[in-house]
């Protein structure tokens, strides 16, 4: 068996070239940025006011000075005269901040008779200018690779930025493999149940920015099997569920191998999730995942999405980690790493009793995986641990 570590070096090596689309703004949210993207203009554009106020010069401003008001600059009208000596203008927030004035004195600290106004006599020395380029200047860079969030899309915006070089989101044919199987909605016969895992998988593929394409069920058959990977078509990445162990029904990976499949491995030193298996199907990566409803998922955080991330052009790392305390104590690991569904709150992380793969209730009310590494010792309330937040 190789190690999760191994088997991620050896999933990444299979990672194909990212390509690149331009798709409207409006459509880049959850993209990846595949390449830099330069300012078109600067922001603000002029200095501009942060308050509504009366604008003039700084020099001019004392406790009681009068000034006489000449005019009024609003957001996107601006003021076209110049303020001299003794004059100031209305000024609202956004307005740019007329010739001659450096200095906003805000409304509450003015009274204002006719056409003059005096100054108070608390005035701040903030000048609630908002200087031109504050924000960012014309040839400012948004660096990629990154998933474009709401902030970036109006970044990206106000850059002036109409179109968006992204990673072109990979197309994953998902092949649930078992005689058992029929799809949500069918009546199952009294030996079969419902194919959970495949629309567990589309949903993680969806939040991850894939579009995951579900193939028919394949039966436990060669010519099934054969017939349902010939579908698979031009997918960038071929991930069938279930058949991947070594029992007599246990047919992918033969199939597989019959159809020129070149393996990068089989079976991972992990639970749950050992009879993992990947490698290259006619040039397209494949990702065979256990069965168990719950080893297919967690596999999928494992494995699945730190590989998609890496088809978009993201770097190529492990599934985020954090740490939390121990809210109770645990036995010694075996020799195989552990990824425990458990829980996180204000006190720390708990897992769960039952850690059965079959377990879909367990998994649900899971916000974290407690990993635990390959002969991890016994471990007390308190004591520190790494989880993925799922």
């Amino acid at each position: 068996m190789i190690s999760v570590a191994g088997a991620l070096e050896q999933l990444f090596a299979l990672v194909p070239a990212p390509e690149t689309e331009e798709v409207a703004l409006r459509d880049a949210a959850g993209r990846v940025l595949s390449r830099d993207v330069t300012a078109a203009r600067t922001q603000p554009p002029f200095a501009a006011s942060s308050m509504d106020g009366y604008a003039l010069r700084r020099a001019e401003v004392e406790p009681d000075a009068m000034f006489k008001v000449i005019g009024e600059a609003a957001a996107g009208h601006r003021f076209e005269g110049t303020v001299g000596p003794g004059q100031c203008t209305r000024i609202f927030t956004g307005a740019p901040v007329p010739e001659g004035t450096d200095f906003v004195v805000i409304q509450e600290d003015v009274t204002r008779r006719g056409n003059l106004i005096t100054l108070g006599r608390d005035i701040s020395d903030k000048d609630n200018v908002r200087p031109a380029g504050g924000d960012f200047s014309a040839g400012d860079k948004v660096a990629a690779p990154r998933r474009l969030n709401p902030a970036d899309i109006a970044l990206l915006a106000a850059m002036n930025i109409a179109r968006v070089p992204v990673a072109r989101s990979p197309t994953v044919a998902i092949l649930a493999t078992g005689d058992e199987l029929v799809m949500p909605g069918e009546t199952p016969g009294p030996d079969q149940i419902i194919a959970s895992n495949t629309f567990g998988l589309a949903a993680q593929l969806d939040a991850l920015g894939a579009l995951p394409r579900l193939l028919p069920i394949a039966g436990d058959n060669e010519p099934s099997l054969r017939a349902a990977l010939s579908l698979a078509g031009t997918a960038d990445l071929i991930i069938t569920i279930g058949g991947a162990s070594v029992g007599d029904h246990d047919l992918v990976a033969g199939v597989a191998a019959d159809l020129g499949m070149e393996q990068s491995f089989y079976k991972v030193a992990m639970r749950p999730g050992k009879p993992l298996m990947a490698g290259r199907l006619a040039g397209v990566p494949m990702i065979g995942l256990p069965g168990n409803p719950v080893s297919a998922l967690v596999c999928g955080t494992v494995f699945v999405a730190p590989f998609i991330r890496a088809m978009q052009g993201l770097p190529m790392a492990p599934a985020r980690r954090a740490e939390a305390p121990l809210t109770c104590g645990m036995p010694e690991n075996g020799p195989r790493e552990h990824y425990m569904r458990a829980r996180l709150g204000g006190d720390g992380i708990t897992p769960f009793d039952r850690q059965d793969s079959s377990l879909l209730t367990v998994l649900a009310g899971a916000d974290a995986l407690l990993v635990r590494p390959p002969h991890d010792p016994e471990r007390a309330a308190g004591e520190m641990v790494s989880y993925i937040p799922i």
